[in-house]
């Protein structure tokens, strides 16, 4: 979508935390216009802060951290997961894309929330955003020796796991390579768990310090190119 200009003033309109039984702290930061006299409310946070909110943003994070940790990631243990004491999630103006996480910060673009107009609600469409995007926080990858195809991937088989997935998702068997990326691998990975239970489970552990193509053939018996001939060979027709 096209990026909107960044407000050149912005202000701290709504800061709240929260303390899940998971002992992460869920931050989210509202920013906007300044308020005051004869000045217009900016539309994109009133229709955050109207249809979203930020108590149901940091509801939301609680259950997805713990549906990442127990279903996907399958991370029982401190000493299993990323040391992560807090995630902020910042609605805000910015250049480029509907989201951004760099470590634990989230940064959601208050340009996406303003004209979305998908074929799901705002609210469940920014609920599935946070899934993609919070797995980023949890997930390994291999200190950045992954390749994003990959790591984007895990991101959404979050969300088709936590049937999250809009529409226009991929179906199974399409694509024209394993590491096209997003949905496209997000179904592949489906498969992959399908031979192996706790496949991406598996993965996201062996990727915490490295990465290696290999990891697929440990995992399963097979090289990653005969699980993606194997892939499409259950799917015939299927582009």
């Amino acid at each position: 979508m096209a990026s909107l200009p960044i407000f050149l003033c912005t202000f701290l309109s709504c800061s709240l935390s929260f303390h899940g039984i998971s002992a992460v702290k869920y931050v989210v930061t509202v920013e906007g216009t300044p308020k005051g006299p004869n000045v217009p409310k900016d539309p994109a946070i009133e229709r955050f802060n109207t249809v979203i909110g930020v108590p149901y943003t940091i509801k939301i994070m609680g259950q997805i951290n713990t549906f990442i940790w127990s279903t996907i990631l399958k991370q029982n243990t401190p000493t299993e997961r990323k040391p992560v004491d807090t995630i902020q999630v910042f609605i805000k103006y910015f250049n480029g894309q509907e989201a951004i996480t760099s470590d634990y910060r989230i940064n959601v673009s208050a340009a996406l929330i303003g004209t979305y107009d998908g074929p799901m609600t705002l609210k469940w469409g920014f609920t599935s955003l946070l899934y993609h995007e919070m797995t980023h926080v949890f997930q390994w990858d291999g200190e950045k020796k992954a390749p994003r195809s990959l790591v984007e991937g895990i991101a959404e088989y979050t969300i088709l796991k936590a049937n999250y997935s809009e529409p226009g998702f991929s179906k199974p068997g399409s694509g024209d390579r394993w590491d096209a990326g997003y949905d496209t691998t997000a179904r592949f990975l489906e498969y992959c768990d399908g031979l192996v239970p706790g496949f991406v489970a598996k993965l996201n552990n062996m990727m915490r310090k490295t990465y290696d193509i290999s990891f697929f053939k440990n995992i399963t018996g097979k090289p990653v190119e005969q699980l993606w001939k194997d892939y499409k060979a259950k799917y015939p027709g299927v582009k």
